[in-house]
């Protein structure tokens, strides 16, 4: 039988992708007491970038939206690794941290960075509710246009 958190991804028409497979030497999240710390998640979906380019330059709002949505279903994808297969262990998203490949002059920051925050907020409700940080950067590897990692109190 599905959990509460499966079943509410299943009414939200959500399916998780597969974990995406590190890049580097890095480890893809850890579990250290009673939380788990997820490693910064691209655009990957089904082990090819979707998103690359420079938000407002090649990539449009509307496209880094997608392109968030799409690391931080990646970061839940870790997360359930992490919480071996059972999303109904998370207490609590603690707080996302995501930066941003954009050109000098972008300011919308705070909406890009709402594709995720409202993403956990629907998932998991109050639990979904956190911290965050959404900061400009000039590059990011593999060119994408956002990169989000996350802290969450696991059970």
């Amino acid at each position: 039988m599905a959990g509460k958190i499966e079943a509410r991804l299943q009414e939200l028409g959500i399916t998780l992708p597969d974990p995406p497979v590190p890049v580097a030497s890095y480890q893809p999240y850890v579990v250290s007491g009673n939380q788990a710390v997820i490693a910064g998640q691209v655009t990957f979906l089904d082990g090819k970038l979707k998103y690359v380019g420079r938000i407002g330059e090649t990539i449009s709002v509307e496209q880094a939206e997608a392109a968030t949505r799409l690391c931080a279903l990646n970061v839940l994808a870790q997360l359930r690794a992490a919480c071996g297969g059972d999303l109904d262990r998370v207490v609590q998203v603690v707080r996302l941290n995501a930066f941003f490949n954009c050109t000098p002059d972008f300011q919308d920051h705070p909406r890009v960075m709402n594709a995720a925050s409202d993403l956990m907020a629907e998932i998991f409700g109050d639990a979904g509710r956190h911290t965050r940080v959404g900061v400009g950067v000039n590059s990011l590897p593999l060119n994408v246009p956002a990169e989000l990692d996350g802290v969450f109190e696991i059970a």
